[in-house]
């Protein structure tokens, strides 16, 4: 069991009613409760998004977490904001870190874009969100198997998330058997896939260090499960 469970948002205003304009406010809505309640990381997985749009909501994301966080006045609940795949779009709005694909650029690739050609910069891996630096990026990357988490590692990604542990649609269950093998590499390994309350413990049982999920923290109180999840 890990000694402090890693929590990470991912989002989906898509699955929020209304039109455009609601889903929007609900998002950031649902983004500011999730930073006051101290989830460690949020990822912006608005794909769909043109760029001007996307880099938009990043903005005012990143300005409702440093909202939040000042309201909250404990570095201890410090979150961090995610791109999805989007370097430049990371980079322009000054936030933390992005998430990639499996069969995305490399953790190195964007560690160079990140620092630029010099290549400075330090590697993060298994730092919680509130102890990196403000110049190093979070760098998070989507596994499906026991070998991709080990290349992820080997690769000095921060954490990974492994899915889809229990469900996904149109797409076989990996289990806990697998992601017990995944925890094995050096790197966080974050549990998502289907998770809920009732079967998020048993992946921190077999050696995840925390929960990802979107339908967990985006349709419920958040700092009822961020509360249950760390009890």
């Amino acid at each position: 069991m890990p000694a402090r469970c890693l929590l990470y948002y991912i989002t989906d205003r898509a699955a929020f009613p209304g039109d455009e304009r609601i889903r929007r406010r609900l998002l950031l809505e649902k983004i500011s409760e999730a930073a006051r309640a101290g989830v460690d990381y949020i990822q912006l997985r608005e794909k769909d998004l043109p760029t001007r749009e996307l880099e938009s909501l990043a903005r005012e994301a990143m300005n409702i977490i440093r909202e939040a966080q000042l309201r909250t006045q404990s570095r201890e609940l410090r979150t961090a904001l995610l791109i999805n795949s989007r370097t430049d779009v990371a980079l322009a709005v000054e936030a933390d870190g992005i998430h990639l694909r499996s069969d995305d650029v490399s953790p190195e690739d964007v560690r160079e874009a990140w620092h630029g050609s010099s290549g400075q910069g330090s590697c993060g891996a298994g730092t919680p969100a509130r102890q990196l630096s403000p110049r190093d990026p979070v760098i998070a990357v989507s596994c499906h198997s026991p070998a991709e988490v080990t290349q992820a590692a080997a690769h000095k990604a921060t954490f990974v998330a492994f899915a889809p542990v229990f469900e996904k649609q149109d797409a076989h269950p990996a289990g806990l058997t697998a992601l017990q093998q995944a925890c094995r590499a050096n790197i966080p390994v974050l549990a998502l896939g289907g998770i809920t309350l009732a079967n998020a413990h048993s992946c921190l049982q077999v050696g995840a260090a925390g929960i990802a999920a979107i339908r967990l923290f985006q349709d419920n109180d958040t700092a009822a499960i961020v509360k249950q999840l760390r009890g």
